[in-house]
């Protein structure tokens, strides 16, 4: 009889600790997609106007291969020509919107142009050539792990003044991007007003290995994005024909996700 009581003692145990383990296991929230944005800004440039024709955004997937397969479309909702040189002191444009994509190893980000690509330089108007970037893209080299059920916002920053390349005795004006590409949720964000006003100033933030700037707006308003945390020396220029002097401020910190305000900045 005892024997038979511990054997049905162990029967009605086994099944709680199955039920138990049943319930815990439907509790857990299930895996699902990542979802990711992009946003395009640039660095300030010495010309009038920089025109790139952006027809689609495309992501590649866990392979090391230099081919074209494993790209998937991000189905780009901003397409279109944009000036460059408008994406700068925190005016951005959004190309890609919340778009689900699996989760893994996003190795690169590349924009395929369209063929209305062009440069201004003292009023007059060149054509840009980009002939590698309208066959396979511009390609940024990302190596970000993507994980199931978090938002990613990715900022790509086009240096300009590294890009334009005027080649040789033919002319030809070419656009060899340099292109970086910083996580929003890891990034900080640096601001602060310039005075004087009326006098066009450039703010460069500096670290030692990263290096980004925007120009001032017309309330003297600067707005640097997508930097590194750390500290930076910052450098303010104005134009040289304003008479005024080139003011640097040194260990600038900069925090993930924070605003760092510089407040007012006097030039003398």
């Amino acid at each position: 009889m005892k024997k038979y009581f511990n054997l049905s003692y162990l029967w009605m145990l086994s099944i709680l600790i199955i039920l138990i383990s049943c319930n815990e296991k439907s509790t857990d929230a299930p895996e699902g997609p990542a979802s990711i944005s992009i946003r395009l800004m640039d660095d300030p440039g010495d010309y009038d106007n920089v025109f790139i024709d952006i027809v689609d955004v495309m992501v590649k997937y866990n392979t090391d291969s230099n081919d074209n397969s494993g790209w998937q479309s991000l189905e780009a909702i901003n397409t279109g020509v944009y000036d460059l040189l408008e994406l700068t002191g925190g005016v951005d444009v959004l190309l890609v919107d919340n778009y689900e994509i699996e989760a893994g190893t996003l190795q690169q980000i590349r924009l395929v142009l369209g063929d209305q690509n062009s440069i201004v330089i003292d009023g007059e108007e060149f054509p840009l050539n980009t002939p590698s970037a309208q066959q396979s893209g511009l390609k940024i080299q990302v190596n970000q792990d993507i994980d199931p059920n978090l938002n990613y916002t990715f900022l790509l920053d086009f240096v300009v003044e590294e890009s334009i390349v005027i080649a040789g005795n033919s002319g030809n004006i070419n656009l060899k991007p340099v292109l970086r590409a910083s996580l929003e949720a890891t990034s900080g964000f640096l601001t602060g007003t310039v005075l004087p006003l009326g006098v066009a100033v450039e703010v460069t933030a500096d670290n030692g290995i990263d290096q980004a700037s925007a120009f001032t707006d017309e309330n003297g308003i600067f707005f640097i994005s997508g930097l590194t945390a750390g500290i930076y020396t910052v450098t303010v220029t104005p134009d040289p024909a304003s008479g005024l002097t080139e003011l640097v401020i040194e260990n600038v910190e900069i925090v993930t996700t924070e605003t760092t305000d510089l407040g007012e900045l006097l030039l003398e």
